[in-house]
């Protein structure tokens, strides 16, 4: 006989998260200039693998993002120092019964790419899945052919689950193969040393 999953995980709710001059905050109608200027900084929308939006296509996507709660919650990225708008990120595809939640919808403008951005952002949100929501396990996915994100995934110390085929449509009209990676919580101790270690040698402290 089975027995059922026991979890205290949290629906992860609407909160602002900070650390290293970058700031989280709820995705909302007032970021929708900010989120079109980080859009346009290399045009990002260009990118066959990713699902950044074009300049009019940004309050659409910014209510989009808002309409999927509870099983998507979007956040801005913001410089703390600046106020610039960085990019976004998101918890999605999140599973309460399981404990199970996703990051993704992640893209940053270009100047801001290869910085601590990615790395910041991916310490405060696992910390707060794991350390607050209690969450069992975070996941990550990305396009098949979007080598520098499955790469930045690896960096993060993360799993690799596997391939899932013909899994979704690209913005061009293509279906693609969707590359899943995950971190249970029982691994967290080690990737947030990892991820804290590779931040101060970095010099962000």
């Amino acid at each position: 006989m089975n027995t059922p999953l026991s979890t205290t995980f949290d629906t992860p709710l609407p909160v602002t998260l900070e650390l290293h001059g970058v700031r989280l905050e709820p995705l909302a109608a007032h970021h929708a200039d900010g989120l079109r200027a980080a859009a346009s900084d290399g045009q990002l929308w260009n990118l066959r693998v990713t699902s950044v939006p074009e300049p009019h296509e940004v309050d659409a996507y910014i209510f989009k993002a808002i309409e999927q709660r509870p099983t998507r919650l979007a956040f801005a990225v913001i410089d703390s120092a600046s106020g610039a708008l960085i990019g976004t990120t998101s918890y999605h595809d999140i599973v309460p019964a399981i404990g199970r939640t996703e990051i993704g919808y992640t893209w940053y403008a270009t100047r801001w790419q290869r910085t601590h951005v990615n790395t910041t952002c991916k310490l405060l949100l696992m910390t707060h899945a794991f350390e607050t929501l209690g969450a069992a396990l975070v996941g990550l996915r990305t396009d098949n052919f979007n080598h520098a994100s499955q790469a930045a995934i690896e960096r993060l110390g993360a799993r690799k689950d596997g391939v899932l085929r013909h899994h979704a449509l690209r913005r061009d009209g293509t279906v693609r193969d969707t590359v899943m990676y995950s971190i249970a919580a029982g691994e967290w101790p080690e990737i947030k040393a990892h991820l804290r270690d590779k931040l101060a040698r970095h010099g962000v402290r």
